[in-house]
């Protein structure tokens, strides 16, 4: 991590978020979401890995270490942290925390893109109206069910794609992610630049 910095949400909490990438300085901006209530340093081993091409920002989900709090007051956490981290910035999240970068793009967040692995999904009735670009993941080693939620959320979200990771389950290997993101990123990133 390069750095550790503070923002100020929307009703006045701070939250605490990492930098990293100071060698990709030019490199698109990513935002992870981590997939419950708890600090960035959840997310450091993928933060690492995408560092090598992407200025990374983990930060720590409100509620860590208690309860939880409704998803308005996260989605405005979130809007700080892509506030921090500028204009064109993607938003990643593992399960809940692909529900919550979901809701966030949903919401009017300004998110080049979003990717999600695995992401809580309730169903048809429950789909997020989202027209940013969105990857949806999922594990090859992963439950049907939940791999069948993903193609299905892929499929009625009108700017996503799918992809499976062979072999990975819901505890994903950040070394296998973290290319498949990057290049998710990469290509969102050149598209917007070639406007």
């Amino acid at each position: 991590m390069d750095e550790v910095k503070t923002v100020v949400s929307r009703d006045g909490t701070p939250i605490a978020y990492a930098r990293y990438g100071a060698g990709a300085a030019d490199g698109p901006a990513v935002v992870l979401v981590g997939g419950g209530p708890r600090s960035a340093a959840g997310e450091a081993p993928l933060a690492r890995l995408l560092s090598r091409s992407c200025r990374v920002f983990g930060y720590d989900r409100r509620g860590y270490g208690g309860a939880g709090c409704p998803v308005e007051r996260e989605v405005e956490d979130l809007a700080a942290v892509l506030a921090a981290a500028g204009p064109g910035a993607a938003v990643h999240g593992s399960g809940a925390g692909g529900a919550l970068a979901l809701a966030a793009a949903a919401a009017g967040l300004p998110v080049a893109a979003v990717s999600v692995f695995e992401p809580s999904y309730e169903g048809p009735g429950a789909v997020p109206e989202v027209h940013a670009r969105v990857l949806v993941v999922d594990g090859g080693a992963s439950p049907a069910p939940v791999r069948r939620a993903a193609r299905e959320l892929s499929a009625l979200l009108p700017r996503a794609r799918h992809r499976t990771l062979t072999g990975q389950t819901h505890e994903v290997a950040p070394h296998v992610l973290a290319p498949v993101l990057a290049e998710f990123v990469a290509d969102v990133a050149e598209a917007a630049d070639a406007l």
